[in-house]
């Protein structure tokens, strides 16, 4: 069993479901869980866990309270941060560093080797966009919408919002007036164009929906789902031929595995098959 132990934070709750699913819930209610230091270096820590956890075969994220998240904390006023009397280049120096970690929490995300299914309701602004894009599957609410809020705030949104939704709903033109109007993209287009792929009524209707399709994934492979994630991710970033060529080495190795010889089993008897843990 999961060392729940290991999973405990100041800004996220971790539930650990069925011995193999852990749900990840954003945990600033009375902020409407907006992203403060603490809960950005807290991110980057669950997923970095997660990921080398051999008990996790898939992981769901949602937020405490009325909404999913408010975005960038601007009560802590962390873009204070990257104000400085310091001569210009030191500036540069210190906005840098600050700026990839904030990226790096998302990141975990994408790198984490398990399928992250957001479950997202009400509202979802700025840094909860690039969150939720750094996720494998999204679904939401019938209330929900998102926003890139970054040019309200004077910036360009710069932690995987301009990178990722662009490739996630593959609209070009719709990306573009999100980012410049800094628009609500409500749930009915949300589903339209692709960022979302389920709209649900409820909050725990869109939670037990995700809960549902994380436990489809944990009766899988652990060797196949690993496989396929870090693959789709690889095709995202490269062309064709570089993807299938990438794929022939990464097969090569991992089609030597029982966990085949399980499925196929499976299959044939209509028992579930048991897979071992990575």
């Amino acid at each position: 069993m999961p060392d729940a132990t290991k999973y405990e934070f100041e800004t996220i709750k971790v539930d650990i479901i069925d011995g193999n699913i852990a749900h990840v819930q954003l945990n600033r209610p009375k902020s409407l869980n907006a992203f403060n230091d603490c809960l950005v270096k807290e991110v980057r820590s669950v997923f970095e866990l997660l990921a080398v956890d051999q008990n996790i075969r898939a992981v769901v994220v949602s937020g405490s309270g009325r909404m999913f998240t408010a975005g960038l904390d601007l009560a802590e006023n962390s873009l204070k941060k990257l104000v400085s009397d310091s001569d210009g280049a030191r500036i540069a120096y210190n906005n840098r560093a600050h700026i990839r970690d904030f990226q790096a929490s998302f990141t975990a995300i994408e790198n984490c080797e398990k399928p992250v299914i957001a479950a997202i309701h009400n509202g979802c602004f700025g840094a909860g966009v690039d969150m939720t894009t750094a996720c494998d599957i999204r679904y939401c609410t019938k209330d929900a919408y998102f926003c890139v809020k970054e040019v309200d705030v004077g910036l360009a949104a710069d932690v995987g919002s301009l990178q990722r939704l662009p490739k996630v709903i593959g609209n070009n033109s719709l990306v573009r007036e999100l980012c410049f109007t800094g628009r609500n993209l409500y749930a009915p287009e949300a589903l339209e164009c692709g960022l979302v792929n389920k709209v649900l009524e409820t909050k725990e209707e869109v939670l037990n929906e995700a809960l549902k399709t994380a436990r489809l994934i944990a009766t899988k492979s652990p060797v196949a789902i690993t496989g396929t994630k870090h693959l789709l991710n690889f095709s995202r970033d490269h062309t064709v031929a570089e993807s299938l060529a990438y794929t022939v080495t990464w097969n090569s190795a991992m089609l030597n595995t029982e966990d085949i010889t399980k499925a196929v089993e499976s299959y044939v008897t209509k028992k579930p098959a048991v897979f071992s843990k990575l």
